[in-house]
């Protein structure tokens, strides 16, 4: 009798133990998820930083600058890292700070490059060394060639730039837009994401 209630303390002990070596692994376990989740959630925002930062970002069109290639209201990817490796090109569409208002990025168009000279004529012609630019993107003929009624030579790394609605867009025809320089450059719009009926690369 006695070696039967020996027996059965020495089994309840040892259940006993196994209950709480089981509850021990399965803290563990926890543990080792919660970590597991806190390092992967670590890495998404690193990650996303990184993308934001150097890579791409979303942008959103505000104004009537750019129609008709672009409408209020449009999400755009801009891509962020391809003027690290090359030179941008006449007709990229560009995103650049506005110097007189904090938070407030302008979305134009290339028309005039470095090395270039750069003349609006009276009856709205754009002129590019001397010669007539060839383009589709203008709205409609300028009515106001602002600075860029009198011949403008851009230095190196500098840009000259237009919106597509020609008469309704603050740009390098105005001083307080002026000539943008590569270094202000954040990027180049390349995908439109939204509205959905619109979605695609930009031209």
């Amino acid at each position: 009798m006695i070696e039967e209630l020996q027996e059965d303390l020495k089994l309840e002990g040892e259940n006993q133990g196994d209950v709480q070596d089981s509850k021990l692994v399965a803290k563990k376990k926890k543990k080792k998820e919660i970590f597991g989740f806190v390092i992967y959630v670590v890495f998404v925002f690193a990650f996303a930083y990184l993308i934001v930062t150097f890579v791409g970002q979303r942008t959103v069109v505000i104004g009537h600058s750019m129609e008709n290639t672009l409408a209020n209201g449009d999400n755009l990817i801009v891509d962020k890292i391809s003027y690290r490796f090359k030179e941008p090109e006449r007709f990229d569409i560009i995103v650049f700070p506005y110097e007189y208002k904090e938070d407030t990025y302008y979305i134009k168009r290339i028309i005039g490059l470095p090395g270039e000279t750069v003349l609006i004529s009276s009856d709205g012609v754009i002129y590019i060394n001397g010669k007539e630019l060839k383009e589709s993107y203008g709205r409609e003929v300028i009515r106001n060639a602002g600075v860029a009624g009198a011949p403008i030579e851009l230095k190196d790394g500098e840009y000259f730039v237009l919106g597509d609605n020609r008469n309704n867009s603050e740009d390098s025809r105005f001083s307080d837009v002026g000539i943008i320089h590569k270094i202000r450059i954040v990027g180049k719009a390349v995908f439109r994401i939204y509205p959905f009926h619109n979605i695609g690369t930009l031209k």
